[in-house]
């Protein structure tokens, strides 16, 4: 949602929502950001990873996201009117489905003012109409760079993502909207879904990825912005529905990573808006709040980052409308530090603050922004306690927009006074670059700061299982080997990873990293008491699904609530036997300190120690009892 859409959006559901540029002193901060190499950018080797909280390059160093949105290839049209009129267009800006600017500056020239802003990356929308778009862009959509005439849209993408990882900047790819056209209101963009199936949004995604597959700093794939309620109906996190985003995002980037490029981040943002804006009915902005009860496990760990928008004039119940559509709930800019602060922190930031956790995970804040003709004194005060708040809590961010206009078509002032950077018709700059722009301090201070650097020590990770509507096989290597057991849910950790524990009952399980598994051979379904020895009755009067001798578990399915299979797979090392029998029938059976965090709200659960691999799955079949996991056969790691 972006400004003036955002605000009629609320209304709109309560109705059923050249030459170069001339140069401008830059900030010495930013100017002198430390890290740099001759050329100016940031020194990174790619493919980027996750540890922990943190966002890593491939030697495992610190690689804070300092972005900013080049927008335009998602559409700028308003939804009315003659399209090639850009008095139609968001801020009478007609950016002919192609990033903003190529019509004013030459790409090295905006690439260089890109570098003296601070940045070591860019936030890409397209939208999917883009990507099948035959007809080449106007000529005088790419005036200043004359070399992109003749180029359909995605092949003028296409050379914006070349000059920009060329220049050694990382490109985060965005699903912004279906159509081209300005979002984010009652658009026809709402969900993934609109105007396509699940699985066609993921083929065009598979599409993309496979398209850049060979350019090392196309580093992530941000699977759709801004997920809201179009005129009927909303969207959920976990439901299992057609209009379950939890469930939709796991299966894209899924896919994108098994079928098209396994070293790309996978970005995953929040829901944005649920329900009518309107005193007295239920309505407000989840953002990444499901995140702590219901995570993603991805094919390929080490890859999940969430993703968060704040803007000023909406608030975590308010949809930023004004007049019909506005409520008298509390917006960002009407909050005290402190309050916006722990808002923050509710919304989006435990998920990254909370370490050791199922749903820990980098959070990036890919959009804010304010104009460079606010005066208010609150919007003001907001923008300067959003980012003195990124930079205390050492975010990933990118603001929103960084190019626009200065005038309109015909030159006279006008254009996004939002963007960092304005370019009139002759090329000529201005924004944040610019000491007469109120901005630049707040943005010179979150740019400038360095934040954590250098390497990230890798740590244990944990992931959640969820089996509440489908399967979720996280494990390529079991994928390969077909259907385990079918008609069953089935749920597997991913390479390199270790059941760890069992909810009693809902299906949910928790993994931990692991490299316990034997770098080659398959796995074990185990369906009986085959492989419990005798005299190794480990839970008298209970069915127990134990692992062969040298085995481990990896997942389990399930035929209604009933056990239906242990999966296990060798080890590279010889495993103890004996050990312990983790009893959560009648109660959580968790280590201290619960690491992992809580997987299976509402359920009793069972968790081996740390120091523990689970080797076996006890439960009964007995009248009146349920027929989930009651227990499990914990034995000690083998030493180091």
């Amino acid at each position: 949602m972006k400004r003036l859409i955002r605000a009629l959006s609320g209304a709109l559901v309560l109705l059923v929502a050249v030459p170069p540029a001339v140069a401008a002193p830059v900030p010495a901060p930013v100017a002198a950001a430390a890290g740099r190499t001759a050329t100016g950018t940031e020194a990174w080797t790619p493919p980027l990873s996750t540890r922990g909280r943190y966002i890593v390059d491939a030697q495992g160093n610190r690689f804070r996201l300092r972005s900013g949105n080049w927008d335009g290839a998602q559409g700028s049209w308003n939804g009315s009117g003659d399209r090639n009129d850009p008095a139609t267009h968001h801020a009478g800006q007609n950016s002919s489905g192609i990033p903003i600017g190529l019509d004013r500056v030459p790409l090295p020239t905006l690439l260089a003012d890109f570098r003296a802003l601070g940045l070591n990356s860019v936030r890409l929308p397209f939208s999917n109409e883009m990507l099948h778009t035959t007809a080449p862009v106007p000529d005088a959509a790419v005036a200043a760079n004359p070399a992109l005439r003749g180029r359909t849209p995605l092949q003028v993408y296409d050379a914006v993502v070349a000059a920009l990882t060329d220049a050694g900047f990382a490109v985060i790819l965005n699903n912004h909207t279906g159509t081209t056209r300005w979002c984010c209101g009652l658009d026809g963009n709402e969900r993934w879904n609109s105007g396509r199936s699940t699985a066609q949004w993921a083929d065009d995604w598979v599409f993309l990825a496979r398209r850049y597959r060979d350019n090392p700093r196309v580093v992530g794939a941000d699977l759709y912005n801004e997920v809201r309620r179009d005129m009927f109906d909303d969207p959920n996190w976990g439901l299992g529905d057609g209009h379950d985003w939890q469930a939709a995002a796991q299966e894209a980037g899924d896919r994108i990573l098994a079928e098209a490029n396994p070293n790309l981040l996978i970005v995953i943002e929040g829901i944005n808006w649920t329900g009518i804006p309107a005193d007295g009915l239920p309505h407000g902005r989840p953002t990444l709040t499901p995140v702590r009860t219901l995570s993603h496990t991805l094919v390929v760990s080490g890859k999940l980052v969430y993703s968060a928008h704040f803007y000023g004039y909406t608030g975590p119940r308010h949809s930023g409308a004004t007049g019909l559509g506005e409520t008298h709930d509390l917006r960002y800019q009407d909050m005290t530090r402190e309050q916006l602060e722990q808002t923050l922190y509710d919304q989006a930031f435990y998920v990254s603050a909370e370490t050791g956790t199922h749903f820990t995970a980098p959070v990036w804040v890919s959009e804010f922004g304010i104009g460079a003709d606010e005066n208010g004194a609150a919007p003001r005060a907001w923008f300067q306690n959003l980012t003195g708040y990124l930079t205390k809590a050492d975010a990933d961010f990118a603001y929103w927009p960084l190019v626009g206009w200065s005038t309109t078509a015909q030159g006279a002032p006008g254009g996004d006074s939002w963007a960092l950077l304005r370019y009139a018709a002759s090329g000529r700059r201005s924004g944040v670059l610019d000491a007469a722009d109120w901005r630049t301090q707040p943005w010179t201070a979150l740019a400038a700061d360095a934040g954590r650097t250098g390497p990230i020590p890798a740590t244990p990770a944990w992931y959640q299982l969820d089996t509440d509507h489908r399967d979720h096989n996280a494990s390529l290597r079991t994928r390969a080997a077909g259907d385990w057991d079918g008609g069953a849910r089935k749920a597997v950790c991913p390479d390199g990873a270790r059941l760890a524990g069992l909810g009693h009952t809902g299906g949910r399980g928790l993994c931990s990293t692991s490299d316990l598994r034997a770098p080659t051979g398959g796995h074990t379904v185990v369906r009986d008491e085959s492989y419990v020895p005798a005299g190794g009755d480990w839970a008298t009067g209970y069915t127990k699904f134990q692992c062969p001798a040298g085995q481990f578990l990896i997942g389990y399915s399930l035929r209604g609530e009933r056990v239906s299979a242990a999966l296990c797979a060798p080890a590279r090392t010889a495993l103890p036997a004996g050990g312990r029998t983790l009893w959560f029938d009648r109660g959580d059976n968790r280590p201290s300190g619960a690491p992992g965090g809580e997987f299976a709200y509402g359920d009793y659960k069972g968790q081996c120690l740390p120091t523990e691999f689970a080797a076996g799955i006890a439960f009964t079949t007995r009248v009146g009892s349920r027929p989930g996991p009651a227990a499990l056969l914990c034995r000690p790691l083998p030493a180091a």
